[in-house]
């Protein structure tokens, strides 16, 4: 399968809510194979369709970094439908290549989504489960993993994309 391209912020593709996915099909299913291998090969545990400059509501996440056939997900037109507790925790980005910042998310949260066939499933997740549930959906929503830092976590980090980009090392 090939590998799809990562797109960095502040690709206008990962600012703004993507579309609800109305077809299933071969070329879903493709297309979701495609992102499993991208995350893996980027030592991901969790990709999201804006990720890859394509703005429908798809993520795929493994939390066992693919040790575990059961932990492989595949979300389309992900919703979060509970969330409860708090916990912070160093959360990265595949679109911010280098940036690890403490974030405080839902300890639990419940996703209702669909699977590539079309059928509606819920996930009950915990912990790391639980952030990586949240960081995709919030991509699906245009919501970046900036927009849930403290202000000056934001700021450092934003300083630090700008001599990325000065430098040539952020595309």
């Amino acid at each position: 399968m090939p590998l799809l391209k990562i797109v960095n912020y502040p690709a206008p593709v990962l600012l703004a809510a993507a579309r609800p996915v109305e077809e299933f099909g071969d070329k879903l299913a493709a297309l979701v194979g495609d992102m499993f291998e991208t995350m893996y090969h980027a030592k991901g545990v969790g990709l999201a369709a804006p990720q890859v400059n394509i703005s429908s509501r798809i993520f795929v996440m493994d939390c066992s970094g693919s040790e575990d056939e059961t932990q492989k997900i595949a979300a389309i037109n992900p919703e979060i439908i509970y969330t409860e507790g708090k916990q912070t925790g160093d959360e990265g980005c595949l679109s911010f290549p280098g940036i690890y910042v403490p974030i405080r998310r839902n300890l639990r949260a419940i996703l209702r989504a669909q699977d590539v066939s079309g059928n509606w499933f819920e996930l009950d997740g915990t912990e790391l489960t639980a952030r990586c549930v949240l960081h995709e959906t919030d991509h699906c929503d245009g919501i970046v993993f900036l927009d849930r830092m403290t202000v000056l976590k934001r700021e450092m980090a934003k300083r630090k994309i700008k001599r990325l980009q000065k430098t040539g090392k952020w595309e």
